[in-house]
């Protein structure tokens, strides 16, 4: 191994070689009308917005989300049946995998995307639309590991991911994404003197950030829960899997060829040529992009072990009318924690959507619609008792250091992973890294070699991350409760 590739388990092993395994991952049919009726809209080659409600093939593929319910019009890309000499395959089609397809293939590089499913279908396709700067990892613990300069350079490219995802949506003009501006994060304790000095660090490392006295938060979030913030001036929020689909429209525009119901059985990295094995054919190819979460555990078991799995669950209330512009007069994107609880998003311009309540094994969402319309009511009380329309979940795959996982496995193998806990800036960044290390030989992707692929635990690790789960939220209620004056032992049952 070359210096500076990605290692496994801290860089002590080798790229595993010729792996004949089978993915993980069904294909999904599409029923025969759906199918004609996806054809008829699309041969204008513009993506057309769909009215509101979901297909079988929406629901078995993404779930039954408001994403869904209210994604722009797309074909459905066949299988790979044929086999296929490119210059690069890419293996993925979520937002990571999409950007690195359309970056080539604006580049004139032959390209070919592999999806064991449906485009976006998986994470990409179902969590909050936060684009956010900067990373899951705490600004301090960065330093403490790389330094204060390397953090700032890595903070730089993390704004330079949020700036391309913002400029991709202008420059192909993506219909249905709906950019809205604006992060709020929300202390829910009153800690003013910790805030000032994370707003100083943050801005040292040159994030556009304001701090918010308590008064200005809740003169747009009609909320007695909160105190400070910092407002994130260049963050904002989107529709994603529109998005992801919007980047699929371009990418095939520049002549990119993407295969859906295609999982990869197997990658050969011996050799100038790269061979790539699939149900019904195999591609050639000079690189190979990798680009997946922990459905990667069959073709890539020591990849998929650094990631611990959790599911965040998301709701979109029924619409609520005038009342909640009375309680949430800021459209940006809000989060009142670091962890899973609570992100949240005025949408359609009357309802909210709200996630939190993570897990670290993933169950049906539906056990938690009860909890997240209790925690809105918790919040703003004057809303009442609000309904959900819809209700989802998504996994994230979040690695140990906190950082994600950007690459090289081998020589012309490349891996984009490990994007739990970060908003969507960094699959653009990701995407980006390795796509100007394969047309020019740009080593900047070099900066993350300090995260390695790190052995995440297996059961035990999932287990301890859904204890800190637990005895974060009951250590963040006490400190909440202590703030209003409230003793931990008056705790209404």
């Amino acid at each position: 191994m070359e210096a500076g590739q990605v290692g496994f388990y801290a860089g002590r092993a080798n790229w595993p070689g010729v792996r004949l395994l089978r993915s993980a991952g069904a294909a999904v049919k599409g029923s025969k009308q759906a199918l004609e009726s996806v054809a008829d809209s699309s041969t204008s080659g513009e993506l057309q917005r769909r009215d509101p409600g979901m297909t079988a093939t929406d629901v078995t593929a993404y779930g039954r989300s408001w994403y869904a319910a209210t994604m722009v019009e797309t074909p459905e890309r066949p299988q790979l049946a044929k086999d296929l000499d490119v210059d690069v395959c890419v293996v993925g089609g979520g937002l990571a995998g999409l950007t690195v397809t359309r970056e080539l293939a604006r580049n004139g590089r032959s390209v070919a995307l592999i999806e064991a499913g449906r485009l976006a279908a998986r994470a990409s396709g179902r969590n909050t639309g936060f684009v956010l700067p900067g990373f899951a990892a705490e600004p301090d613990r960065l330093i403490a590991r790389v330094g204060f300069e390397q953090t700032k350079d890595l903070w730089a490219l993390a704004q330079a991911g949020l700036d391309y995802v913002r400029n991709a949506i202008a420059d192909d003009a993506m219909p249905g994404v709906d950019p809205h501006d604006g992060w709020l994060y929300v202390s829910k304790t009153d800690n003013g003197d910790e805030f000032i000095r994370l707003v100083g660090l943050l801005g040292e490392l040159g994030c556009e950030i304001e701090g918010w006295p308590t008064e200005r938060v809740r003169a747009v979030l009609h909320s007695e829960r909160y105190f400070h913030a910092i407002h994130y001036l260049r963050a904002f929020h989107i529709h994603p899997l529109n998005y992801a689909l919007g980047l699929a429209h371009a990418a095939e525009r520049d002549g990119a060829r993407i295969f859906e119901h295609t999982p990869a059985l197997a990658i050969d990295p011996a050799g100038v040529r790269k061979r790539i094995v699939t149900p019904a054919a195999r591609l050639r190819a000079d690189h190979v992009v990798v680009c997946g979460n922990l459905q990667m555990e069959k073709l890539m078991p020591r990849v998929a072990a650094a990631l611990v799995p959790v599911t965040t669950y998301v709701i979109t209330t029924s619409p609520l009318g005038p009342r909640l512009a009375e309680a949430v007069e800021f459209h940006g994107a809000v989060s009142d924690t670091d962890l899973a609880d609570n992100h949240y998003r005025v949408i359609d311009g009357d309802r909210l959507m709200w996630s939190g309540r993570a897990t670290t094994w993933a169950r049906n969402p539906r056990r938690y619609v009860h909890a997240l319309t209790a925690d809105i009511k918790k919040t703003y009380p004057q809303l009442g008792d609000v309904m959900s329309a819809y209700s989802w979940s998504g996994t994230l795959g979040n690695t140990i250091h906190r950082m994600p996982q950007i690459g090289e496995l081998g020589h012309h193998v490349w891996l984009a992973s490990g994007f739990g806990g970060h908003g969507l800036n960094t699959t653009a960044m990701a995407g980006n890294l390795i796509a100007r290390a394969i047309l020019g030989n740009d080593e900047t992707w070099r900066q993350f070699t300090p995260f390695e692929l790190v052995w995440a635990g297996g059961i035990l690790g999932r287990a301890a991350v859904q204890a800190h789960y637990w005895i974060k939220r009951a250590r963040d209620a006490i400190a909440e409760r202590r703030a209003h004056g409230i003793a931990p032992a008056a705790r209404s049952r």
